[in-house]
């Protein structure tokens, strides 16, 4: 099981963490969410921004993904032109938690949810969000529209998150 679990936010002060149901998916039950180091990195935007990702889970997928993405790296990620600035400035904050009270959430990789309140272990700044992709290699593209890139990542071998496209601009007309 995974020791440490975090949170991301751009508020630095919260003490606690209740259950709540996301506004996004008000089907699903009251939980706290938390996400794994591995994954953590599909959670270093602003809140609100839209973003697509796509990384390889084994070598297999790798070698796909590097041909697909013309590219190096083993992940990549986009966001659309007019959210960098807000990427650049920022201030992005990094709750741990001990992850005993998280259970595996099975509808996405990397995910956690815990069923009563949680206290942060520590709360640190990320830092410049930029450099925290250079620094792990993963390939941050800057896109027109992310449409193109939500309909492509689905169809690939790899792994893929798809965050806040209700914030993207719309859907471009062929």
């Amino acid at each position: 099981m995974t020791a440490v679990l975090y949170h991301f936010s751009e508020e630095p002060a919260i003490t606690s963490f209740a259950p709540r149901v996301p506004p996004t998916n008000p089907s699903q039950a009251p939980a706290v969410w938390a996400i794994d180091a591995e994954h953590a990195p599909l959670y270093w935007f602003p809140r609100d921004c839209p973003r697509v990702a796509a990384w390889a889970r084994a070598a297999t997928e790798a070698a796909d993904l590097r041909r697909a993405f013309t590219t190096t790296a083993t992940r990549v990620h986009a966001i659309e032109c007019g959210w960098l600035s807000r990427v650049r400035t920022t201030t992005l904050y990094r709750y741990s938690f001990d992850a005993t009270p998280f259970a595996p959430w099975p509808e996405a990789s990397g995910q956690w949810i815990s069923t009563t309140t949680v206290e942060p272990v520590d709360v640190t700044p990320v830092g410049d969000l930029l450099e925290a992709h250079a620094e792990a290699e993963i390939e941050l593209r800057t896109v027109p529209h992310l449409w193109p890139l939500h309909d492509f990542v689905q169809r690939g071998p790899w792994d893929f998150s798809i965050v806040r496209m209700a914030n993207a601009r719309p859907r471009p007309r062929p």
